[in-house]
């Protein structure tokens, strides 16, 4: 027996599993109804009223986002009674919205801007009624603006169900109401992990990332200064997006010459050092797999997944690798190993790497991160202030012709691209390690186990005879199950674990560009494993530039200069913040 609905919507007969909405319903047919609260993440919450259609049958008007379909229902979504409601309501909320639209981050990408355009709003009848609120500058990362909040509750619900930290509520009642953080602090005093995703669901300009674009800008035109950029391995899949690309388009060597264009005197790929993070980290797995002590060891190249950790779980911090993230690396190489090669004084560099990552912004700030005597990564750009900086610079990214990354620091590999989505790290990693331990060629690079959008994958791998148990997880309220089952004794038996603080991994970073694009994720991963597949070379270890570094300075992973620059320890990252 079938469970499929069939109902009709607009004229237009269509069957749908029993409990779609009938905003899925009419998706489905290639009908849009807009929504400002609605977001394919999360529970349907019905607050911001935009969906509203009319049922036959019904007394009223109707949200879609939450009515579940019923068997024979009749839907209208474009009466004349719809189009008033849904244009009564975006002007209700441009009413109480500040009308800087040409100073706003979120000009011409804002969703109630949208609206207002396509529904025909050409005034607004009626004024202001709430209070006007302080803006909160107080995050490394992020700014909020609660003057433009719509109170649609998707940072909220965000926050909760999906990364389980809880930092925004609502607060007061009617026109008073606000979204705001707990006891009303500011964001930079409350546990936030600074991932991001709160500005990435934001429909209007309510919280933004923090745009250090100008101080770039002017290192790059202060002729005392070689300034360095390095390239994340998920910026390459997803930059192309700002230039009208669809997601998981490929446009690294685009990407090079339009840094390049910007006016950057070296342009070197964050890939470089992801290599090198495998040969530490493998090595680092492979000592305390013998030794016994401190497993199972978790990995991470997430900033967002280490604030968590210190944070909400400080007790698990021996279990994480002690190895600082590729970017960090960069930064303690770039003024250090780089700077001796090139016969550069390292307080004449500027290090800036563009990153998918908010939290990234905070980790080059932390005190422990200038193992080079400086502070190793000087500026963090997200792929959206990237995008922006080259419009606003008249660089059209899709009228480029592809360059190289500059040499010493410039080649990676395949392992060193999956990096940027969940299960990345780990797959990396198992292609040295394997090698490492049977001392034989690995007869098929792609570990499929490893791979996949599941909260959570667990799988048991081979290494000729040495089985260890991996776990993946990505999402804080996933990353919450994992540690919580560790503190439980780890029943599962894990050995290794990798954790990533966004959904996706880094693809979906919070500096990523914004799109509605419900399977944009998948593609932009899809676009990672392609360009792996693709490079010349595939494991960390194999890469020469890799291999010189160690034969010509570091002399070996985890030796005592690699401890020095590469490796960092971990405590409570907000308390040392905010002292």
């Amino acid at each position: 027996m079938s469970d499929n609905v069939t109902l009709t919507i607009d004229d237009l007969s269509v069957a749908v599993p029993e409990g779609v909405t009938i905003w899925g319903a009419a998706k489905k047919l290639g009908i849009n109804i807009p929504t400002l609260c609605h977001h394919f993440d999360l529970k349907p919450y019905s607050a911001c009223r935009v969906c509203l259609v009319e049922v036959e049958g019904a007394r009223a008007l109707l949200a879609s986002c939450s009515t579940p379909v019923a068997p024979g229902m009749v839907v209208r979504t474009n009466t004349p009674k719809v189009r008033e409601a849904r244009r009564l309501v975006v002007e209700l909320l441009l009413a109480n919205h500040p009308h800087d639209c040409f100073t706003c981050p979120r000009n011409q990408s804002c969703e109630l801007q949208a609206l207002a355009l396509e529904m025909g709003v050409r005034e607004v009848r009626f004024e202001q009624a709430k209070p006007t609120w302080d803006i909160d500058d107080t995050s490394p990362s992020l700014n909020r603006d609660p003057n433009k909040c719509i109170l649609c509750g998707r940072c909220v619900r965000f926050c909760s169900e999906i990364q389980s930290c809880d930092v925004y509520t609502f607060a007061n009642r009617g026109y008073s109401s606000i979204v705001t953080t707990a006891f009303g602090k500011s964001l930079g005093d409350v546990r936030c992990v600074l991932c991001g995703q709160c500005s990435v669901v934001c429909p209007v300009g309510a919280i933004t990332v923090k745009d250090h674009t100008e101080a770039v800008m002017a290192a790059i035109y202060d002729p005392s200064k070689i300034v360095i950029a390095q390239t994340a391995p998920a910026t390459r899949v997803a930059l192309g997006e700002m230039f009208g690309l669809p997601p998981g388009s490929i446009v690294t060597g685009k990407m090079v010459a339009a840094l390049k264009r910007l006016g950057f005197d070296r342009v070197m790929d964050t890939n470089f050092t992801a290599d090198v993070t495998i040969m530490e980290e493998a090595t680092e797995f492979l000592h305390r797999l013998e030794s016994g002590q401190g497993m199972p060891m978790i990995t991470s190249c997430s900033p967002g997944w280490i604030n968590f950790m210190e944070m909400f779980y400080p007790e698990m911090v021996e279990h994480h690798s002690t190895c600082k993230s590729p970017q960090q690396i960069f930064g303690a190489l770039v003024k250090t190993y780089y700077a001796e090669r090139e016969t550069i004084k390292p307080d004449k560099i500027v290090s800036v790497s563009i990153m998918p990552c908010t939290a990234k912004k905070f980790e080059c700030q932390r005190p422990e991160m200038s193992a080079s005597g400086y502070q190793d990564v000087d500026y963090v750009l997200t792929t959206r202030e990237l995008g922006l900086l080259l419009k606003s610079s008249g660089i059209d990214l899709n009228n480029l012709q592809p360059e190289p990354y500059d040499p010493i620091m410039g080649q990676g590999t395949g392992a060193g691209t999956i990096f940027g989505n969940t299960g990345g790290v780990m797959e990396a990693a198992l292609r040295t390690a394997y090698e490492v331990v049977t001392k034989k060629t690995l007869p098929n690079l792609e570990f499929d186990v490893v791979r996949g959008m599941a909260g959570i994958r667990e799988a048991e791998i081979d290494l000729e005879g040495t089985k260890i148990k991996v776990a993946i997880a990505h999402g804080l309220s996933k990353a919450r199950q994992v540690l919580e089952s560790i503190k439980a004794g780890n029943p599962n038996g894990w050995h290794f674990i990798e954790i990533m603080a966004c959904p996706g991994g880094c693809v979906a970073g919070g500096g990523q560009p914004i799109t509605r694009d419900i399977n944009y994720r998948a593609k932009r991963v899809k676009g990672l494993y392609e360009d792996d597949r693709n490079l010349p070379l595939r494991k960390s270890h194999e890469n020469p530039e890799v291999q010189t570094l160690y034969r010509e300075y570091l002399q070996e992973p985890c030796g005592h200069l690699s401890h020095k620059l590469l490796h960092t320890s971990f405590t409570n990252a907000h308390e040392r913040f905010h002292k």
